[in-house]
């Protein structure tokens, strides 16, 4: 945790070092009470500790420095996922956004965690109306989890207001493996799978609470996608 901080800390200094009176700066501290991905847990369903620092430009581009535990199981010492992401976003009109990036995974806590290294691209459609915001997202990547194989993830998502500061999210994502021989979503042949999540979001005190139900099909064995409650609780310092 202490090279995380560190790490984190480092970030800070250079990213406020890039036009600090045109751009928000930002640090957010969550505890999760298990990181999933798409509906699959990282930590063996355990909480985690989490952190991003963030940057964004008033012409729209961004960057983030993400991180969280991760646990892959007794025989796997990797420890920790340090991500970062860059960006732009663009405001096409007053309902429609849209927004472009890379991200770029790694994974540290043994000699061999860098094997899981990759990078994805990424977009976001977004439309606002007075039924709430939809989003239609696209991940891809031609190297998951540094197995030499194309990953195709899918969402939609829809959030709208039931009260003031207080929100619902509801998510699907479908993601798709174009290269079974060399990644599989469990079994041989399992070259898909489904995700399905609904999120209430609130704050209280300055902090921002989700609690979550979620679940996943057709998800073979070896991935702990099982139905689960979360909750999140975190913090955001700006600078």
């Amino acid at each position: 945790m202490q090279k995380t901080l560190t790490s984190v800390a480092v970030s800070c200094c250079l990213l406020s070092i890039f036009h600090p009176a045109q751009a928000d700066v930002s640090l957010t501290t969550t505890a999760v009470s298990d990181y999933t991905l798409n509906g699959i847990s990282q930590t063996q369903g355990d909480p985690a500790l989490q952190a991003s620092l963030d940057w964004s430009g008033k012409n729209g581009l961004y960057t983030s420095l993400w991180t969280s535990d991760v646990d892959f199981g007794a025989a796997d010492k990797t420890s920790r996922e340090i991500d970062l992401y860059i960006g732009k976003y663009w405001q096409l009109n007053k309902k429609i956004g849209l927004d472009a990036g890379i991200a770029y995974y790694t994974y540290h806590g043994a000699s061999s965690s860098d094997d899981y290294n990759y990078p994805e691209i990424h977009s976001n459609f977004n439309y606002s109306s007075s039924l709430g915001t939809s989003e239609l997202k696209f991940f891809y990547t031609n190297n998951y989890g540094n197995l030499d194989a194309s990953n195709l993830t899918t969402h939609i998502t829809h959030k709208f207001q039931l009260a003031k500061g207080h929100d619902i999210k509801l998510t699907f994502d479908h993601s798709k493996s174009f290269d079974v021989d060399k990644f599989a979503w469990g079994g041989s042949d399992a070259d898909t799978y489904d995700h399905y999540r609904v999120e209430y979001l609130t704050s209280w005190k300055k902090l921002d609470i989700s609690l979550a139900a979620e679940d996943t099909n057709d998800l073979g064995a070896g991935y702990d996608g099982d139905s689960r409650v979360l909750l999140s609780v975190g913090k955001t310092f700006k600078f």
